[in-house]
């Protein structure tokens, strides 16, 4: 299989020989290499490809400009403070958030820890932080947004199957949680929100997923108060009255927090699950955003570049568009056009949200300053938030990588993708042999170690956990203690087959095609590349120069033969033999005559050897300048390929190397020194 360049267009007209692009559309502002015929042109290619490279880098840059004006260096430091706080903190060295083992140690925490993390009213010597006013400060800093919620979900009693030899001594049964074994009955003290069930339609919220399982958005839920007194008068109700019970799967507890100094909210979400089992699982969400975008200078510099953007994506949307109608679904049999098409609905997505979450954010504030002592619900607004910026870390990942589509007519740039597309078939059939074995021995290690492993508790953590084998990265003590026959046997045969003879067979499959792919693409023609369009450009330009540098010297000449008095008949005499033109000499003879009596003084002719001198000292500097990449021998060869690539695309307007120079000297020669 031989690998030559085809450009895109010659990829999508293969099978089609006489097929040529339809001459529709412009081709200056939106011209590309499938919408201009580039398959007999390879310089045209490579032109045009440039272009659209430069092009594109202005949008790469434009994106990551947008991409990283989104975040901020102290979103990190500020989600660690909070977290530190909030899950690490404890009352006199008891419990945790991260400590929580049961309903005891939850409600020790929240009457404790939690209450004195959420209000902060005082300074660390007793005083007062703001006399006038009675919202929260954490850390003096951050101003916690209206006040938090605690909410649980409870199943249904008898929502599982007692065994008949057990009924008498079990009277209740409560099931895993699923949705449909949901409780949504009053209990308790009957009135108030925390003992009547919410549907999600009602609260607004939305699911989520714990550690144990899925969660929905509804609920019995109680907002915390203003003042710490008032909270914590609420929290002693809820445990008296057995808030939490034998049916309780899962409690949150919501907050919002601002910090002004650095404009940034952080949403917490703190999880405590009690799974059938009994005792306690918690977790936690700590999302830090920035939702109110427009503050700082630096801001509204990020308004002039999604500005660009919009401008950018409108670009390439035509441009598409022309291909697309152009080559119809043809099109769609590459997968460079492909990526572009995703790249353009990712950022029309993203252009939208932006719009949304603006809109919304005024909303939410708006409500919350008229009604500071209700709950802020920006989880649902943050939750998007973050799926905004992963979309965006992914529209950028892509962004990137469709730099490959516009180097990809080098023929070093080509070996990686040339590589992969021969070896994908040995690959394929080596990856289904791989994976049979790989998960064999997922299987058996859940089988094996699920029950007193952790990394092996589920069979998509056990997939996880043999990759990290792969890379060294395991606990053999936890395997040999949960089997201490079975679990050697296990490791050694899995590092055995799988790391020293399935993964040094995939990678001697990559490094045969590679080696392949090189001696071919080593021995293969060379066709016109970018490095030869640079090198033209300076041939052209060194070739001016030195041509206009023998001309001075032509002059000179004429000059030295003179006498003091040079007449105008002597200096043309002397310059048509050099085979200058009669026009070329009376311009250069009259720049310098200034009375105009065709003779040229003592004078006159100093002043035109001091401007000759000068310009030649110029133009020395100026090649060598543009020498120091290239030596002269370097205008010969080009000028010999150039010759052998015309001789090649066009026989009928050969010429040789010698009638070319000839031709370049008489163009030259037209223009006045």
């Amino acid at each position: 299989m031989k690998y030559g360049f085809k450009t895109p267009y010659m990829a999508l007209e293969n099978g089609h020989k006489n097929s040529t692009v339809p001459s529709l559309y412009p081709t200056g502002l939106w011209g590309t290499t499938l919408t201009e015929n580039t398959a007999e042109n390879r310089e045209l290619y490579v032109k045009t490809t440039l272009r659209e490279l430069l092009v594109y880098v202005m949008f790469l840059v434009d994106i990551c400009l947008l991409t990283y004006g989104m975040t901020s260096s102290n979103a990190y430091y500020y989600t660690k403070v909070m977290s530190e706080l909030f899950l690490q903190t404890s009352a006199d060295g008891r419990i945790s958030f991260q400590s929580i083992g049961s309903m005891a140690d939850f409600w020790v925490y929240a009457q404790g820890p939690l209450l004195d993390n959420l209000y902060w009213t005082k300074w660390y010597n007793n005083e007062s932080l703001a006399a006038h006013s009675t919202q929260s400060y954490i850390y003096y800093e951050n101003l916690l947004l209206g006040v938090p919620r605690m909410r649980q979900l409870k199943v249904k009693n008898n929502s599982c199957v007692v065994h008949d030899d057990f009924k008498e001594e079990i009277s209740g049964c409560y099931d895993v949680y699923s949705e449909d074994k949901e409780e949504r009955i009053s209990f308790g003290l009957i009135n108030g929100t925390a003992w009547r069930y919410h549907s999600e339609e009602e609260l607004g919220g939305s699911s989520h997923w714990g550690r144990l399982t899925s969660y929905s958005g509804g609920g019995y839920y109680i907002d915390l108060k203003m003042t710490r007194e008032e909270s914590a008068e609420a929290l002693q109700v809820l445990k008296e009255k057995l808030w939490l019970d034998r049916g309780t799967r899962v409690v949150f507890i919501d907050f919002s927090v601002y910090n002004a100094n650095i404009n940034l909210f952080c949403v917490l979400r703190l999880v405590v699950e009690f799974p059938a089992t009994g005792g306690a699982v918690p977790s936690w969400q700590i999302r830090t955003v920035k939702l109110i975008r427009y503050v700082t200078a630096w801001d509204f510099f990020i308004v002039a570049c999604e500005i660009v953007f919009c401008v950018f994506i409108f670009y390439y949307v035509v441009e598409e568009a022309l291909e697309l109608r152009i080559h119809k679904f043809q099109y769609f049999t590459s997968i460079w056009n492909i990526l572009d098409v995703v790249v353009i609905l990712l950022s029309i997505v993203a252009i939208g949200f932006h719009i949304f979450r603006t809109t919304e954010v005024n909303r939410l504030l708006g409500e919350l300053l008229e009604h500071p002592n209700t709950y802020a619900d920006f989880e649902f607004l943050a939750f998007w938030q973050t799926q905004y910026n992963n979309m965006n870390a992914v529209n950028l990942f892509f962004a990137w990588i469709k730099i490959f589509k516009y180097i990809s007519f080098n023929k070093t740039m080509t070996q990686l993708s040339s590589t992969l597309a021969r070896c994908a078939k040995d690959i394929l059939g080596f990856a289904i042999m791989f994976f049979i074995v790989f998960f064999a021995y997922a299987q058996l290690g859940y089988l094996l170690f699920g029950t007193q492993v952790e990394n092996f508790s589920t069979f998509v953590k056990c997939i996880f956990t043999q990759f990290r084998i792969i890379l060294g990265d395991f606990d053999y003590n936890s395997i040999d203690n949960a089997n201490r026959v079975l679990g050697p046997i296990y490791f050694v045969t899995y590092v055995f087959f799988v790391f020293f003879v399935l993964l040094n067979m995939f990678l001697a499959i990559i490094n045969d095609t590679y080696s392949e792919v090189k001696d071919e693409l080593s021995s293969q023609k060379d066709e016109l590349q970018l490095s030869d369009i640079l090198k033209q450009s300076y041939n052209r330009t060194l070739m001016r120069l030195k041509l206009k540098k023998e001309r001075i010297s032509d002059v000179q000449k004429a000059l030295q033969n003179g006498t003091k008095q040079l007449d105008f008949e002597d200096f043309k005499n002397s310059l048509k033999e050099l085979g200058h033109a009669d026009h070329e000499i009376t311009a250069a003879f009259s720049r310098f005559d200034k009375d105009g009596n065709h003779i040229l003084d003592e004078e006159e002719q100093q002043q035109m050897k001091s401007d000759l001198e000068a310009k030649r000292v110029a133009l020395n500097t100026e090649i060598e300048n543009l020498g120091k990449s290239y030596g002269d021998n370097n205008l010969d060869e080009n000028l010999t390929y150039m010759e052998a690539r015309n001789n090649h695309t066009n026989k009928a307007t050969w010429v040789s190397k010698e009638e070319f120079q000839v031709y370049v000297c008489a163009l030259s020669r037209l223009n006045t020194l």
